[in-house]
């Protein structure tokens, strides 16, 4: 679940927002999560490999507190996260059941995971901030993920914020929420980022100068033209 080196540093170098445009020029309009937002230890911009888990509703039979022991729980699926992972949990947006607390947040933690992001809360919110594991989410709440939800799986296709996402798809993190970059599109994408971040920053120096934005933002041939005999300069 490695990322290369050279394409996670050109995607920490770009905004999500900067991402989401990038992926609506190549028709990808659902990729931004709804729900997810930073809430413990989410200083920096995170980038990593998604390793999914889903919850269903809550079933009375199957959401109990001795499904915790089982093979096809939480617990489990944490001792499978590789280094380096982002886990992206789809908790249906419910939130009036913690999916995780401190004691798993801080097994991520010990095992290198990256980050947590989830449409769902948290529970045990001053363990979890204690645990330095950086999390996305929806809120906080006290009851245990069986008060209102199933564990089910991991490592399978999930839907997160209403959005799709497969294992191994990149996640991007930072103050404006998550983004996901299917597999397949991440080189590209990470390219046209940091394409479109330089010239946002030349377009932020043209601003300051007084220029008006008509022409400027989206370019006009000449302000393309204009800017690209100052890139070859440079």
């Amino acid at each position: 679940m490695t990322l290369d080196k050279t394409i996670a540093d050109a995607l920490r170098a770009a905004s999500t927002a900067t991402i989401t445009t990038v992926l609506l020029k190549k028709g990808v309009r659902r990729c931004w999560m709804n729900g997810p937002m930073p809430a413990f230890n989410a200083t920096e911009k995170m980038v990593g490999r998604a390793f999914t888990l889903r919850f269903v509703p809550a079933r009375e039979d199957l959401a109990t507190p001795e499904s915790w022991a089982s093979p096809r729980s939480t617990r489990a699926a944490i001792e499978d996260m590789p280094e380096g992972c982002i886990a992206v949990v789809d908790s249906m947006g419910v939130t009036d059941a913690g999916i995780f607390g401190d004691i798993l947040t801080a097994r991520m933690k010990k095992r290198g995971v990256a980050a947590l992001i989830t449409d769902g809360v948290v529970r045990d919110a001053v363990g979890v901030e204690g645990t330095n594991l950086p999390v996305w989410c929806a809120g906080v709440a006290a009851p245990p993920s069986v008060a209102g939800l199933t564990f089910v799986g991991w490592q399978e296709p999930i839907g997160c914020g209403g959005v799709a996402i497969f294992p191994d798809d990149v996640i991007v993190a930072d103050r404006d929420g998550v983004v996901v970059i299917p597999a397949a599109m991440v080189e590209e994408v990470a390219k046209a980022a940091v394409a479109q971040e330089h010239y946002e920053l030349w377009v932020m120096r043209e601003v300051e100068k007084g220029v008006p934005l008509p022409g400027l933002y989206p370019p006009n041939a000449e302000t393309k033209a204009r800017y690209e005999a100052e890139l070859n300069k440079s």
